[in-house]
């Protein structure tokens, strides 16, 4: 690896690391504003009209949603372009990297949402949020590893950051097929001739990046429209977007875009996002609440799903021979890691706000619970377990 690929990664990962600081403060200040007399202010900011009208096209909606639908929008841009340059020339363009943490990522999705099925089996609506407890928040967990400094094997840095990317991909599919809501056949014709569009532009090498944004704002107000959530929007366009220019004097537009964007999405559109989405009350809550099937099927899927999913299809794949554990990770701190992947916070966070968005129920209990104390216990227990590994060999 190159001195520049090098300080590229070590950046990166401190990008992700104060990017993680600034989610905490972000929701620490929207539950104090949910549990003071900036209540109301607080609903009233969130619930604010926005409008944008041209012509007879209108698009109507709250702030809240303008954030949940269009700024993730660009966080998923982002998450695109970051997945085509991995599997086209990073860490899993090697088929020997990948098996290991797409196991584990197999097994965080799978255990998580069993465990949440199993508790909610008798409320039909309930069900609704199976899938809220299989996300991994990459910039709190990367955020974690960072207070136990040098002492953290690359090898187990990669391990995580190539087990999220595997857990985005499987929540992109998630969102795509099982949160839509009525379709506009319309709508997704329009959106279907902006991938061509986008398809045509690619084989013919153009790599201005202006052009794919136009057709990736038309595509985004046809998925808007479509009842197909508008976030995918930004996967499909970031897989359009040349890896290599024409003239290879010039940079890479997918990698400059990537870059770009990182200092936005971790700075400003998930602070925002984690601000909009983190105002629970804790007024009236109880025991009871806290008991809910909901907030605890997603609290022990984060916390007790993620570490036996992980942990056990990569231990699992380990004894069947099908991939091996790195000579810089033991078992100890691969479980460490696995416990730390029950940080769900940003994405779960985004999937209940698809799975209750149409269903009213938040009246009679708050997903944002469970995700709160799921992420906590996951992000303290990992600690110390790393903590207490690294540095250390341990057999199995």
């Amino acid at each position: 690896m190159s001195q520049t690929d090098s300080s590229f990664i070590n950046n990166f990962l401190k990008q992700e690391s104060a990017g993680g600081i600034l989610l905490v403060m972000a929701s620490i200040l929207a539950m104090v504003m949910a549990n003071s007399p900036l209540f109301s202010l607080y609903n009233l900011l969130i619930d604010t009209p926005v409008v944008v009208q041209v012509g007879a096209l209108k698009l109507a909606k709250p702030l809240l949603m303008w954030v949940n639908d269009g700024l993730m929008a660009v966080f998923f841009l982002l998450v695109g372009l970051e997945l085509k340059r991995e599997f086209l020339e990073g860490e899993l363009a090697e088929l020997n990297k990948i098996i290991l943490p797409g196991l584990g990522a197999i097994g965080g999705m799978l255990v998580p949402a069993l465990i949440y099925l199993a508790l909610n089996a008798d409320d039909a609506v309930a069900l609704q949020g199976w899938a809220i407890p299989t996300a991994t928040d990459i910039a709190f967990a990367l955020g974690v590893l960072s207070l136990l400094g040098p002492r953290v094997p690359i090898a187990l840095k990669v391990f995580l950051t190539s087990l999220a990317i595997f857990d985005d991909i499987g929540a992109i599919l998630i969102i795509a097929f099982f949160y839509t809501s009525k379709i506009s056949l319309l709508a997704l014709v329009v959106a279907a001739a902006c991938v061509s569009v986008l398809a045509i532009m690619n084989r013919r090498g153009v790599d201005e990046k202006s052009p794919y944004l136009l057709v990736g704002l038309v595509m985004w107000v046809a998925l808007v429209k479509s009842g197909v959530h508008a976030t995918l929007a930004g996967v499909v366009l970031a897989m359009f977007i040349p890896m290599q220019p024409r003239d290879a004097s010039k940079h890479s537009p997918a990698k400059s875009l990537e870059h770009d964007l990182h200092t936005a999405v971790a700075f400003v559109i998930l602070p925002v996002f984690a601000f909009c989405n983190s105002g629970i009350s804790f007024s009236g809550v109880g025991l009871e609440q806290v008991l809910h099937g909901v907030p605890m099927g997603i609290a022990m899927g984060l916390f007790v799903g993620k570490q036996i999913g992980v942990f056990g299809f990569c231990w699992l794949g380990v004894k069947l021979k099908l991939t091996s554990l790195p000579s810089e990770i033991s078992w100890l701190s691969l479980y460490g890691t696995a416990a730390l992947c029950g940080i769900g916070f940003t994405m779960s966070l985004f999937v209940g706000s698809l799975a209750f968005e149409e269903s009213g129920v938040n009246r009679l209990f708050d997903e944002r619970l469970g995700i709160i104390i799921g992420s906590l216990l996951s992000g303290l227990v990992g600690y110390i377990i790393l903590n207490k590994s690294l540095g250390k060999t341990t057999d199995y």
